[in-house]
């Protein structure tokens, strides 16, 4: 199978789970649910694809602390294959509070540096060796870019809940041919994914949650595909990552669109089986066997 190099995207959550989302009055909630523990769109995807069998390297940033130390030892213990840089400002921490059905508040308590000192040849090396990049809309990232379309690989992206014109994207949206992302921000999204297309992408897939994910090729076909809902839910946290994990594995195995579809709903739905990004239980066989059941 082809190798992956993931680019960016580590951070340390705290998540609180509540019944619903709270009202913007003042009040006191007494009891809550509580987890912690690694988060953030990178994480996600090299777990995601590591227990899928997929042979990849991750790249990220973390600040020289408790948090940081933590995500390393966790991915590490993961078994994900990675290397990192270290943030002066600190490792990224993430507050969300989730409710029942998987919506949520995230506030970014601290933030990554936009500027960090890389270490050039262990990144060069890492997308030599690489046959796919997944290039992660991290800040810091940006400064890579440059080296990204340099190697003239095939350039995966997420843009998560993009609005259609934020500047902040552009610069991963140019550098990247296959593209993700959300439409939590997007009413229009399909004249969004059509003006990708036209501008030469070679696919676009947007997720909107419960309500499945579309896809558009560049022959102009459509593909909807339903969530899986009957799956029970612990933590929506991490579903965008699985469904774009589960897409990948199938996309890297030459399978339809259709299927790589369905194989992001699958893992999907059994990521939000978890507390943590990804289904403890989750592999290639799994990933298959559930696929056969569903469709």
């Amino acid at each position: 199978m082809q190798k992956v190099f993931i680019i960016g995207g580590t951070t340390f959550d705290h998540i609180v789970q509540l019944p619903q989302l709270p009202q913007p009055v003042p009040q006191t909630i007494h009891q809550a649910a509580f987890h912690e523990g690694t988060g953030s769109t990178g994480s996600g995807k090299a777990l995601n694809l590591h227990k899928l069998g997929v042979p990849l390297i991750f790249y990220s940033v973390l600040g020289k602390d408790a948090y940081g130390a933590y995500i390393e030892k966790d991915l590490a213990a993961a078994g994900v294959p990675a290397f990192y840089d270290y943030d002066p400002g600190g490792t990224e921490r993430h507050i969300n509070i989730m409710d029942a059905t998987g919506n949520r508040i995230s506030m970014f308590v601290t933030q990554s540096s936009e500027h960090i000192a890389y270490s050039v040849q262990p990144i060069q090396a890492a997308l030599a060796a690489a046959d796919i990049i997944v290039l992660n809309i991290i800040s810091y990232c940006r400064g890579l870019a440059p080296m990204v379309l340099e190697t003239r690989k095939p350039v995966w992206t997420d843009l998560h809940d993009y609005d259609g014109k934020s500047f902040y994207h552009t610069d991963f949206i140019n550098a990247a041919q296959y593209i993700h992302l959300s439409s939590d921000n997007l009413p229009d999204y399909r004249s969004v994914m059509q003006r990708f297309i036209s501008g030469g992408k070679k696919l676009v897939v947007c997720t909107h949650g419960k309500a499945g994910a579309t896809a558009l090729t560049p022959a102009g076909e459509w593909i909807e595909q339903p969530a899986l809902l009957h799956y029970p839910m612990t933590d929506a946290n991490g579903a965008g990552d699985a469904f774009f994990s589960g897409f990948l594995f199938g996309w890297m195995q030459d399978k339809p669109i259709k299927t790589c579809m369905q194989f992001g709903a699958v893992c999907a739905a059994l990521c939000i089986g978890s507390a943590q990004l990804v289904a403890e239980n989750l592999s290639a066989g799994l990933l298959k066997r559930e696929w056969q059941r569903n469709f």
